[in-house]
């Protein structure tokens, strides 16, 4: 039999889990300029060193456990400098990130974007590529040099180099008109598949040593 003291502490608990709001389901954003305007909200507090955290709770991971609704697709590179949910300043269950070296393309890059799309009804799709990339540095180095490019690597070289070999003649940093001409056409090709057309399409750029985000044209 319980002890009077347990008894009560056990009353007491209960009555307070009672009187306790009930948290709020994840709710869903339907809307991609609010969804943008959060994106940058988030990257501004990172950028200033004041982020916020969110949605890291127990309380928020059980929500979760019934239903997901992120309000953005990330699409974005493996870089570990530039982790989404860092740079974004998200928590849990609000964005669906994608990575690949370089933001490489392929199909199941595509069918995990169509999936957050016509699935999760995620209204916003954000491409982001990021300065000093390491997948732009080797397809310059390949090109530069017309080494072989070992292994598996040859996919992402072969992605980015049309990027490259366009911006080569451009005056100023190679691998920076390289990097955004790549992002800007990995957001055109998803932009163009009528996979998405219910989503809004962007592309971005990061950059490391502020931290900040910019849209680009």
């Amino acid at each position: 039999m319980p002890s009077p003291r347990r008894a009560f502490l056990t009353a007491a608990a209960v009555g307070v889990l009672a009187a306790a709001p009930a948290a709020a389901a994840p709710v869903a954003v339907e809307d991609p300029h609010t969804a943008l305007a959060e994106l940058l909200a988030g990257n501004r507090r990172y950028a200033s060193g004041r982020p916020r955290h969110p949605h890291d709770t127990v309380r928020r991971r059980h929500l979760l456990a019934a239903a997901q609704h992120p309000f953005a697709v990330i699409v974005g590179c493996i870089d570990s400098r530039v982790p989404p949910e860092l740079v974004f300043d998200q928590g849990l269950g609000d964005l669906l990130c994608i990575r690949t070296a370089g933001q490489v393309l392929d199909e199941a890059v595509l069918a995990s974007v169509q999936y957050g799309v016509e699935e999760l009804r995620i209204p916003l799709v954000l491409v982001l590529g990021h300065e000093r990339c390491g997948a732009v540095a080797a397809t310059l180095d390949h090109l530069r040099t017309g080494a072989p490019v070992p292994g598996h690597l040859e996919l992402l070289v072969d992605e980015i180099a049309p990027a490259a070999r366009r911006t080569r003649a451009l005056p100023g940093d190679w691998a920076e008109h390289t990097m955004t001409a790549h992002t800007a056409w990995v957001r055109d090709a998803i932009r163009a598949d009528s996979a998405f057309a219910g989503a809004t399409v962007i592309a971005a750029r990061s950059d490391l040593d502020t931290g900040l985000v910019s849209l680009l044209p």
